[in-house]
C-alpha cells in the first residue's frame, strides 16, 4: 500500500524546517514548505550540540518549540497543496540533531522532538526517533537516505552515487548490480556557515560568492584533511559533535585572511566527497547532487572540476528538487514502518540486520 505521507527535516545545517507531501505510491512530491528558525530557536539549537546549564531542561523546551514550528509547516502544507488531514496517513518527523554517539555499548543518537505534541497538536500520526533502533543493532544510524535514495534514483545496470550536501555531507552508492552503500562523508556546509556567520554576519555564503575571493591555503588544508575521520572505513557517520568551529579553531595559524580560511573549507568540502567517490565508486558516471550545498555553484563547479568524467548534476533533473531529497526521505520511512518494513541498509549503518525504524504516537 501507499498513500500520502508528509517528511518533516530540520538538518545539521539549522537553516530551518522543509516539509514535503510525498506521494509513496508514485514516489512523487505533492508540496513543499520552507520554514526558517526563529533566530532564538536556531541559536538554542546550536548551543545544545555542546555541554551547558541546564540541560534538560533547555532541550525540552527546545523540543517543544521544534514540535510548534513542524505543527506549522504541516499545516502550511496542507493549505497549500489543499489536502485534507485525514488523507495524510502519518507524519515522518526527523527532529533536530543535538548529539550523535553511535558505536560501543553506551551509542546513542538524539534528535530534539516533542512528538507527542507533533500528534496531539496536527491530528496525524507521528512517527518520529527514526535512528535509535539501528543504532540500538549496532548501527551508525546514518545514513538513512541511501534506501530512498535507490527507490527513486536507482537506475539498472548503472552505478550512480547520490550526495546530499546539508551541514554534513553524504554519499549514497547505488551499484548496478542492486548493491547499496553509503556513509558521511565529512563537513558540507557546516563549516562554511559557522565562519561567514563569525566573520560578516551571515548564514551561508551565497553561491560561494564569499569563498570566491579568496584563495586556497594547501597548508590549513592539509592540516583539516589530516582529521582521522576521513580515513575510517565505512560504516561511518559524522556530526556537529566533531565538525564545529571550535574544531576549526584549533587547527588554525594566526593571522590568516578569513576569505581564504572560507575558500580552504569549500576546498575541504569538495575534496573529502571527491576523495570518497573515487576509493568507493570509482565507475560512477552519474552524481546527483540535493541539499542546500548544491544551491553553491563554485562549490558544485569544484566538484565537476574534481570528478573528470563523472556529470554532476542536480536531483531536480531526476524529478525531485534539491531542497525536498531529505524531507521526502523521511515521509518514506515513514511509509516504510507503516507497512511494517525494515528502513535501514545494514551494509550502510553496519546495524546486525534489516531494522524496523521509529517510534509512533498515534494520532
Amino acid at each position: 500500500m501507499g498513500g500520502l505521507y508528509i517528511g518533516l527535516m530540520s538538518g545539521t545545517s539549522l537553516d530551518g524546517i522543509d516539509g514535503v507531501l510525498f506521494d509513496a505510491t508514485a514516489l512523487v512530491a505533492a508540496g513543499h514548505v520552507h520554514v526558517p528558525f526563529a533566530p532564538a530557536l536556531r541559536d538554542e539549537l546550536l548551543a545544545l550540540n555542546a555541554p551547558g546549564d541546564n540541560e534538560l531542561h533547555r532541550a525540552a523546551l527546545a523540543a517543544n518549540a521544534v514540535a510548534r514550528g513542524y505543527t506549522d509547516v504541516v499545516a502550511q502544507l496542507l493549505e497549500k497543496t489543499a489536502t485534507p488531514r485525514e488523507q495524510v496517513r502519518a507524519i515522518g518527523a526527523h527532529g533536530q540533531t543535538v548529539r550523535h554517539q553511535p558505536g560501543g555499548f553506551d551509542a546513542y543518537t538524539t534528535q530534539l522532538l516533542n512528538g507527542a505534541l507533533l500528534a496531539e497538536q496536527t491530528g496525524i500520526a507521528v512517527v518520529c526517533d527514526l535512528r535509535s533502533r539501528d543504532v540500538a543493532a549496532g548501527g551508525q544510524g546514518a545514513p538513512l537516505v541511501p534506501a530512498f535514495h535507490r527507490a527513486v534514483f536507482g537506475a539498472a545496470g548503472q552505478d550512480t552515487a547520490v550526495l546530499n550536501l546539508g551541514g554534513i555531507s553524504n554519499l549514497s552508492l547505488l551499484f548496478a548490480d542492486g548493491r547499496t552503500g553509503g556513509f558521511d562523508c565529512g563537513p558540507a556546509n557546516c563549516l562554511m556557515d559557522g565562519w561567514i556567520a563569525r566573520h560578516r554576519g551571515l548564514a551561508f555564503d551565497a553561491d560561494g560568492a564569499w569563498a570566491a575571493t579568496g584563495r586556497v591555503l594547501p597548508e590549513l588544508l592539509a592540516t583539516l584533511r589530516a582529521e582521522p575521520y576521513f580515513k575510517l572505513p565505512a560504516p561511518k557517520s559524522t556530526g556537529r559533535d566533531l565538525f564545529h568551529l571550535a574544531w576549526l579553531d584549533a587547527r588554525l595559524t594566526p593571522g590568516l585572511a578569513p576569505e581564504d580560511v572560507q575558500a580552504t573549507l569549500l576546498e575541504l568540502s569538495a575534496r573529502c566527497v571527491a576523495d570518497d567517490l573515487q576509493a568507493h565508486m570509482p565507475t560512477a558516471r552519474t552524481l546527483i547532487a540535493c541539499g542546500g550545498g548544491g544551491l553553491n555553484g563554485r562549490l558544485m563547479q569544484r566538484l565537476a572540476q574534481l570528478l573528470p568524467g563523472v556529470t554532476v548534476q542536480s536531483s531536480a533533473a531526476r524529478g525531485l528538487p534539491l531542497d525536498q531529497v531529505e524531507a521526502a526521505a523521511f515521509a518514506w520511512l515513514a511509509h516504510r514502518f507503516v507497512e511494517r518494513l525494515p528502513g535501514n541498509v545494514p551494509a550502510v549503518t553496519g546495524a546486525a540486520g534489516p531494522r524496523l525504524l521509529g517510534a509512533l504516537y498515534p494520532a
